[in-house]
């Protein structure tokens, strides 16, 4: 078999990445080798962002939406905060900002991604 990627997908419609990682209420988990993407299932989440009465977020809340993708190799999301972006780095999950129909950007990051290693 081809190698493949599994990423996370922010997103609202199944359709578009249009989601901040830290609000996102659900991640679409989809597998793809660059040429074809297979949507493995979806995955619902409690939003990070404003977590706490005065805005910010939780750690533990981070924590949790973060383990709920912690077997994805990326995440791709509209935008995402500073240090989101570090917790998924240091688990070794890439976040991704790429707003825009989810096809082209999961098949264009895989391409890239695969052609690397």
């Amino acid at each position: 078999m081809k190698k493949s990627l599994k990423m996370a997908i922010a997103t609202s419609d199944d359709k578009v990445i249009n989601q901040h990682f830290g609000k996102a209420r659900r991640f679409v988990i989809i597998e793809s080798d660059g040429e074809e993407i297979k949507v493995l299932e979806v995955r619902e989440n409690r939003p990070a962002c404003g977590s706490l009465e005065y805005g910010g977020h939780a750690d533990d809340v981070l924590e949790k939406s973060i383990s709920l993708i912690n077997d994805c190799d990326a995440v791709l999301c509209s935008r995402i905060g500073g240090g989101a972006a570090e917790a998924l780095q240091s688990r070794g999950i890439e976040p991704v900002e790429a707003p825009g129909f989810i096809e082209e950007n999961v098949l264009a990051y895989a391409k890239y991604r695969l052609k690397e290693s």
